[in-house]
């Protein structure tokens, strides 16, 4: 035994680090699985394949390509509006309700413009449908199959979504909003009608059962800012108006109508970003707007919904760190939830058909690339293996758990890809986002990779504010970042330490966003961590909020507006501890970033300049709050592991 250890131990020695262009390379080769429908018969299954160019993946676009295959097995199908091996913008598949056609969105004959297009079954027989001319997303049929509807924003002069660069501020600022409005267009003719008003930004929406009306959330304004503030309506599909139903104090998503029509499932909960959905589940009633509470006091946090009967709804949810498959029985007012899919994975994309008898969803985990599987729950089988070639560049993970106050939070300790357990390494602990979010398990993390590749533990904690615990945990950070779930973070660095043999004197912190500000926050609290990067962070929570395009999203956190009660601001802003600052600090920020500005960068960097405490700031042009150039993607790693390595090794 002591041989082979040893044997093992040479071998990881004189195993050669990837850079972080290997790094980034190995990242872009795993395809991403996502936009799943099954045909409402349950044998077939369409999907959205995002991939670059494998001839040359750091230098080619971005594509994406729509697929279908039998759930019994046999070839895929591409449905393409260009030609079989071109490389296009193809995505959302969605079945017609007789399953004879399929249709999607394509740039294939308009390069950067989608537009709708439907296909047979077969994929053959491929015809656009209307001409569009802006922003879309989000396409379904009507129930009678008659119309497709999207979310369009006409003339769209960015792309959608704060994560995107934002329009720089010339001229009169202000004047210019761009609404985001559901689109019918006519199946037959492809002619085009605006259902939703010119003054209100829909971000989801249902069909009813019988197509008569249309379930959507939505805000007036501004559609990057607004959507904390966004209420649930009820459409007439034929003549536009608009019934609101709910108004809610908190955040709602995934509007889903009821089998007979008479109820709408929504998720609701605190919820700090549009795309990070999290929650307890509401069933509203269609008529009158009352609402109730059916997962009030579970310990899960909701991601996504699909009704399977008159009184079951599936959800996929965060539990713990995994995200699980579970069925929510809501019968006479009582209600149960049972497991239909779990383990240590994520579970971001997925269908249903046959009341839920027949399902599809992508799984993937810290050591398996995502594939599709399908079948009737919970005997699914995997019917892709498309990955089955990527390169893992971290070792195993294990989930801990910890005591902080009254919680008990979840973290993931991953390993380094060439462990050995006679040696002793740094950590690295990544704070996620949000702060509503979880770190679940995930294949080629860009961070994991280049960290554990290297040689790094890294530990990634799920602390009072993350999902998958219940909306009570969730709301526990309120009026209190940096607080109770700093002290979280910290005992779960302590149950790490414990569990594997990790320098304590080899401490690093990093995080982007919400992360980037605990990382900023950390600077100003403790000694204990030797090097720190903060990505787009937030150093002064009270000039944040005169400086970012989504303040919205502060309000249900803080309680009030700055100007309402700047205290509650201050207490948690790292601005206000800065002279306890001492630790060596790399700061990362994107130029044009709207959700964390690059004046926030600045003033951190100028207060660690001041102090004399080690640092360095990189902004990189053009680039917002998620990074889109290839070599400000690799220079960010290779900037984020140098430094740790200049300090931890």
């Amino acid at each position: 035994m002591l041989a082979a250890l040893a044997l093992n131990a040479a071998l990881a020695a004189a195993a050669p680090m990837p850079t972080m262009r290997d790094v980034l390379i190995a990242s872009y080769r795993v395809h991403s699985l996502s936009g799943l429908a099954l045909s409402h018969g349950g044998d077939a299954v369409a999907w959205d394949e995002s991939f670059r160019d494998p001839r040359d993946v750091l230098h080619s676009e971005h594509y994406t390509a729509v697929y279908a295959q039998r759930i019994a097995g046999g070839p895929r199908v591409r449905f393409t509006a260009g030609n079989p091996g071109g490389l296009y913008d193809e995505e959302d598949p969605v079945w017609s309700p007789d399953d004879r056609r399929l249709a999607f969105l394509s740039d294939a004959r308009s390069k950067r413009q989608l537009e709708v297009f439907v296909a047979d079954a077969d994929g053959r027989h491929v015809r656009q449908i209307g001409r569009l001319r802006g922003d879309v997303q989000r396409l379904t049929w009507s129930p009678d199959g008659k119309s497709l509807a999207v979310l369009y924003i006409p003339g769209a002069a960015r792309e959608a979504g704060a994560l995107a660069p934002g329009a720089r501020d010339v001229g009169v600022i202000g004047t210019r909003v761009e609404e985001q409005r559901l689109a019918l267009l006519a199946a037959s003719t492809g002619a085009m009608r605006l259902l939703t008003p010119a003054d209100s930004y829909v971000y989801e929406y249902d069909w009813s059962p019988d197509g008569r009306r249309v379930a959507v959330t939505y805000a007036k304004g501004n559609g990057d800012d607004n959507w904390w503030v966004a209420r649930l309506a009820r459409v007439d599909a034929s003549t536009g108006a608009m019934h609101d139903l709910l108004a809610p104090s908190f955040q709602i998503a995934d509007p889903r109508w009821s089998p007979d029509g008479s109820a709408i499932a929504v998720i609701g909960g605190v919820m700090s970003d549009f795309i990070a959905t999290g929650g307890d589940v509401y069933v509203v009633d269609a008529q009158s707007g009352e609402s109730r509470d059916v997962t009030e006091g579970a310990p899960v946090s909701a991601q996504s919904l699909r009704w399977t009967g008159a009184s079951s709804i599936d959800l996929v949810v965060h539990r713990s760190g995994e995200m699980h498959l579970m069925r929510l029985d809501v019968a006479g007012g009582t209600t149960s939830l049972t497991t239909l899919i779990g383990g240590p994975g994520s579970l971001w994309s997925w269908s249903s058909a046959r009341d839920g008898a027949i399902v599809a969803l992508v799984r993937a985990s810290f050591t398996q690339p995502p594939e599709i599987w399908a079948g009737s729950p919970p005997a699914l089988r995997r019917i892709t293996s498309g990955n089955a070639g990527a390169t893992l560049l971290n070792g195993k993970a294990v989930s801990l758990s910890w005591k902080s106050d009254q919680y008990t939070p979840q973290g993931w300790l991953v390993y380094p890809l060439h462990y050995d357990p006679r040696s002793t390494y740094p950590m690295v602990t990544i704070v996620h986002g949000g702060p509503s979010s979880a770190s679940v398990p995930s294949f080629g993390n860009r961070n994991v990779s280049a960290l554990a590749s290297q040689g790094y533990f890294v530990f990634m904690p799920n602390p009072r504010g993350s999902y998958g615990f219940g909306e009570d945990f969730t709301r526990a950070n309120i009026k209190d970042f940096g607080y109770g779930d700093w002290r979280d973070d910290l005992a779960g660095v302590d149950a790490a330490i414990a569990r594997a043999p990790i320098d304590a004197n080899r401490l690093g912190l990093m995080g982007w966003s919400y992360g980037g500000y605990m990382a900023m926050w950390g600077e100003t609290q403790t000694a204990r961590f030797k090097a720190i990067v903060a990505g787009a962070g937030i150093v002064n929570w009270q000039s944040y909020y005169g400086q970012n395009k989504i303040d919205e999203w502060m309000i249900p956190f803080f309680g009030g507006s700055v100007y309402q009660d700047p205290a509650v601001y201050a207490k948690s802003s790292p601005i206000t501890f800065v002279l306890r600052s001492k630790t060596p600090v790399l700061i990362l920020q994107g130029e044009r970033d709207e959700e964390v500005p690059a004046p926030q960068a600045f003033e951190f960097w100028h207060a660690m300049e001041t102090l004399g405490v080690p640092t360095r700031l990189v902004v990189y042009a053009d680039e917002g709050h998620s990074f889109e150039k290839i070599r400000d993607q690799i220079d960010l790693l290779t900037q984020t592991v140098s430094w740790f390595d200049r300090y931890l090794k």
